[in-house]
């Protein structure tokens, strides 16, 4: 009998809700695995579908929006082990988890804390209050490559937007098993999408998106590279949130600087009487 060759698992691009190959049927050998390398006719297609997703997202309750991040958390505990086979660290794995949990915790409380009825001389009610900005493209940190990338998806979709994310290129293994938690979360389709491969190609044509309202360069290591990228941001007035410093500790507390960045604060006035 002849020995048995295994089969190696080939790793697709994650683009609302759905698995496809890239467009330009490409693909790159990391991590002993075939990996998707998306094309920039990729990354018009996730805002596509994240665009379409916006609506339906933004406009769920903020507890329901909690509940399917508590449900990601509960399915990546799920598959801890499986995170682990992929060199994951356990304890980054249990971080991960924790940081799902502590971003659904806010996805109620963030307006009652950023919003509010504001002191006006007038026979005014004036009634701020946060609203999601809309399609979010993020850079995610080459590492760690786990919690890094779950500290940049959560904090963009817990107010309510919808995110395309240039995942780690050199350990990409990572995002796309996320994908998989993702898929199986309850998350609407094209809320999350995945793009694997050289950011250097995706993240351009993402900064210079007009359908694109807000970008994290948060991956971004090479400062002309995020130049360049912000200068193409500008073009539509694109929210910036900046590169992290290298030394950056992802295991801190994370703060809600990452939440209130990707808002926009909506202001009412209403009359009442005198």
């Amino acid at each position: 009998m002849s020995e048995r060759v295994a089969v190696r698992k080939t790793y697709k691009l994650f683009i609302g809700g759905k698995f496809p190959r890239s467009e330009s049927g490409r693909s790159y050998l990391v991590q002993s695995s075939n990996v998707s390398l998306a094309s920039r006719k990729d990354a018009r297609d996730a805002v596509v579908a994240a665009r379409a997703a916006v609506k339906g997202w933004a406009g769920a309750t903020a507890y329901n929006r909690g509940q399917i991040l508590y449900r990601a958390a509960e399915m990546l505990e799920g598959r801890r082990e499986q995170f682990v086979a992929l060199g994951i660290p356990g304890d980054e794995v249990d971080a991960a988890v924790d940081r799902w949990v502590w971003y659904a915790g806010w996805a109620d409380k963030l307006a009652q804390v950023y919003g509010g009825a504001n002191p006006v001389a007038g026979p005014y009610f004036n009634i701020s209050a946060p609203e999601p900005t809309g399609v979010v493209a993020v850079v995610a940190p080459e590492r760690p490559a786990l919690l890094g990338l779950v500290s940049v998806i959560a904090p963009a979709i817990v107010t309510g937007n919808t995110v395309v994310v240039a995942a780690s290129p050199s350990e990409p293994l990572a995002a796309v098993t996320l994908a998989e938690v993702l898929a199986t979360s309850d998350l609407p389709g094209g809320v999350v999408n995945i793009l694997t491969g050289a950011i250097t190609e995706t993240a351009p044509a993402l900064a210079a998106h007009m359908d694109v309202n807000a970008i994290d360069l948060t991956g971004v290591t090479d400062a002309t590279l995020a130049g360049e990228l912000e200068v193409k941001a500008a073009e539509n007035l694109k929210r910036v949130l900046r590169p992290a410093p290298a030394d950056h500790d992802w295991t801190v507390d994370p703060g809600v600087t990452r939440m209130t960045t990707l808002l926009e604060t909506k202001t009412v006035w209403h009359p009442k009487g005198v």
